[in-house]
């Protein structure tokens, strides 16, 4: 009966802004990514590309470096340049809203890079990052490809960043990955070295990889998290406007091996050295990002031994947002930055 409540409360949720939906076309996007198709069919090119990924990540990972000169702060805004440059000039300038907190008088020296889920309105997180701030962390929140001040002027959403256009999806996610480790580097700029990162939805897949990609970032808190991006895609309800495009050129599995290289779980194995903290949080009854896909990933973090706590909420993707669970996600949030920085 709850599990019935629940799912119908999603849907709800789910169907408020559907309209907004666009069915856009089938587009491989290899243009978007740094690869020579040699011949091959796409699907073989992005899968050869994916391999060489996984076999080298830190080098798909890791963004050019950057000089303090770099960086435009004019006390609550930050802008840089993003380190990949994509077709929209707006998508290339980073955008970062900077929550700064005090400890004992003086600024903190610690701080958490969050990011907010695909489509997150300008608002989104912030009272995450001010509940930070009540405990003496400052918080910057991070504007994710294509959202807020980043969006093209054709676009009403973030759809560039979550596609049917699959290079153009990988490479959004590459350059999230590459913004936030350049905001690690401009907190450390400011002489802040205890570092974390949050985020909801695709903003606990960049979050992740990030993560597992940089050793400044001690903690991290990954808010709906799930297993393979092609999967997500597919199965979600979120997504299911995306998928409309994708099953009529590929099946569940190809686009999970064409998404590979974004999908947390196929780096798991390369991670298991980690003895940073990080906590995965997942609903029990999110439709977004289903349950089963969300097990996958933690039975993948317990087969090879990456110390990862866990908490599995008593509610969906988008009731995660309502009262009173998003309290209850907030504590868990909250609480495991205070903790691991007592």
């Amino acid at each position: 009966m709850y599990r019935h409540f629940m799912h119908a409360w999603e849907r709800r949720c789910h169907d408020k802004d559907l309209h907004d939906r666009v069915v856009r076309p089938f587009e491989w996007g290899l243009e978007h990514l740094p690869l020579h198709r040699n011949g091959h069919a796409p699907l073989t090119a992005l899968e050869n590309l994916n391999e060489r990924v996984l076999a080298d990540s830190q080098k798909f990972y890791t963004p050019a470096v950057v000089r303090p000169e770099d960086f435009d702060f004019d006390g609550f805004m930050l802008r840089f340049p993003s380190s990949i440059e994509t077709a929209s000039s707006a998508n290339n300038i980073v955008h970062a809203r900077f929550y700064p907190a005090e400890r004992n008088g003086k600024p903190s020296d610690r701080a958490v890079i969050v990011m907010p889920q695909w489509n997150g309105k300008e608002d989104a997180h912030v009272a995450i990052c001010k509940a930070l701030n009540y405990f003496g962390i400052s918080a910057l929140r991070l504007s994710l490809p294509y959202h807020d001040w980043r969006m093209p002027p054709e676009l009403t959403r973030a759809d560039y960043m979550v596609s049917s256009n699959i290079g153009r999806t990988i490479q959004s996610v590459q350059q999230a990955v590459h913004d936030i480790r350049r905001c690690a580097d401009w907190l450390q700029f400011q002489g802040i070295q205890r570092i974390g990162v949050m985020g909801t939805s695709v903003g606990s897949c960049v979050g992740f990889l990030a993560w597992g990609h940089d050793e400044r970032l001690e903690v991290g808190v990954f808010n709906h998290a799930s297993c393979y991006f092609g999967d997500v895609v597919w199965k979600g309800i979120t997504t299911q406007h995306i998928r409309k495009t994708l099953e009529q050129h590929l099946t569940q599995d190809e686009a999970r091996r064409a998404w590979l290289s974004i999908s947390p779980s196929a780096f798991i194995p390369q991670m298991k050295h980690i003895k940073r903290k990080a906590k995965l949080i997942v609903a029990k009854y999110d439709l977004t990002f289903p349950y089963d896909l969300s097990q996958i990933i933690l039975n993948d973090c317990a087969r090879h031994g990456l110390p990862i706590d866990k908490v599995i909420l008593p509610c969906g993707h988008y009731t995660s947002g309502k009262a009173p669970y998003k309290f209850l996600d907030g504590y868990h949030i909250v609480s495991y930055f205070v903790k691991a920085w007592r």
